[in-house]
């Protein structure tokens, strides 16, 4: 316990908090790529102060080390006298950089990320890199929990009733993935949408991912 507990600790301190206007929908799980012609199909509810999303994920490899996500989500917000629903689009790829097989402290994988957000009167575009760190813990009865955490730096255009405005974030996730089975993967996750326009809040994204 002392061991998953230091982990924890260790992966929500790969990042730091940067000033930001977008950000990536999730991570939803570790940082390991999925094998070749594996497939994983997820669905989550993101809740934060005035803000509730469902999103959905497609990931997806078909070369070792590599693999590619597709997020779609519809985000609602209410607040401060103003109410929004925007539709949000994403795709990611990642690769494998270090492992613990060999040696490493933990799963490490870098990538890349792009997403667009479209509501009235606002739309928000982010591009760059990401990073994410996990490890996995074998449970009493072969059940596996593995806590993981990242991040992306990002390149956000904001446009606005016509005013667009260019800026730099970098939205950070950490979460927890427990598989009781080979056919369902639970997932807890905390992002920090960092100086957001639509409020500074933490949304906390709550589903499962399902291998086929």
């Amino acid at each position: 316990m002392r061991r998953l507990l230091a982990s924890c600790a260790a992966l929500l301190a790969v990042a730091c908090p940067l000033p930001a206007s977008a950000q990536v929908a999730g991570q939803f799980g570790p940082a390991v790529p999925l094998a070749v012609n594996q497939h994983v199909l997820g669905g989550y509810v993101a809740l934060a102060h005035h803000q509730a999303a469902a999103l959905g994920q497609l990931r997806l490899s078909f070369y070792p080390g590599v693999d590619f996500g597709f997020q779609g989500a519809l985000h609602r917000y209410d607040g401060d006298g103003a109410s929004r629903t925007a539709v949000e689009l994403g795709a990611d790829a990642r690769t494998l950089v270090a492992r613990r097989a060999a040696g490493a402290p933990f799963d490490v994988s870098l990538g890349g990320a792009i997403q667009l957000s479209s509501a009235d009167h606002r739309s928000v575009l982010g591009l760059g890199p990401t990073l994410a760190a996990s490890r996995p813990y074998t449970l009493n009865g072969g059940a596996e929990l593995s806590p993981y955490a990242g991040l992306a730096l990002l390149f956000a255009r904001t446009d606005t009733d016509g005013a667009n405005t260019t800026d730099l974030s970098c939205p950070l996730r950490a979460g927890l993935e427990y598989q009781p089975n080979a056919g369902v993967r639970l997932i807890a996750e905390l992002q920090l949408p960092f100086s957001d326009p639509l409020g500074v809040h933490p949304k906390i994204v709550l589903g499962a991912n399902f291998p086929f």
